[in-house]
């Protein structure tokens, strides 16, 4: 396996996306913000607060990965996300702070 230099969460999370893509999965990166509109007010695009950075697919399985640096808080909001993806809807969701950990999350399906 190849060695990765990941000094930020956006290094992270591109070497994440890039090895599970070489594992089959297809991987997709969330996208969120907001507009301010002619007349002053605030737009909010994408998606619920909480949503992870990427999710994954492969074999009909969907993956919902939030991506954090080895010292990277969680937010409440996010950890209600993951737990509600898990624990209702049977997905596989979890934090990820390094490649091996996005590896362990949608082969094994770990609980972070």
């Amino acid at each position: 396996m190849r060695e990765y230099k990941l000094n930020s969460e956006h290094d992270i999370q591109s070497a994440v996306m890039l090895r599970l893509s070489e594992l089959g999965y297809a991987v997709f990166r969330t996208n969120v913000g907001k507009v301010r509109m002619p007349d002053g007010r605030w737009f909010n695009t994408g998606l619920p607060k909480g949503h992870p950075d990427l999710y994954a697919v492969k074999s009909g399985r969907i993956y919902y990965i939030e991506v954090k640096t080895p010292t990277g808080r969680v937010s409440g909001e996010q950890e209600h996300f993951i737990a509600t993806m898990r624990d209702r809807y049977g997905c596989v969701a979890g934090v990820v702070r390094s490649v091996e950990d996005a590896e362990r999350l949608v082969q094994n399906g770990y609980k972070a």
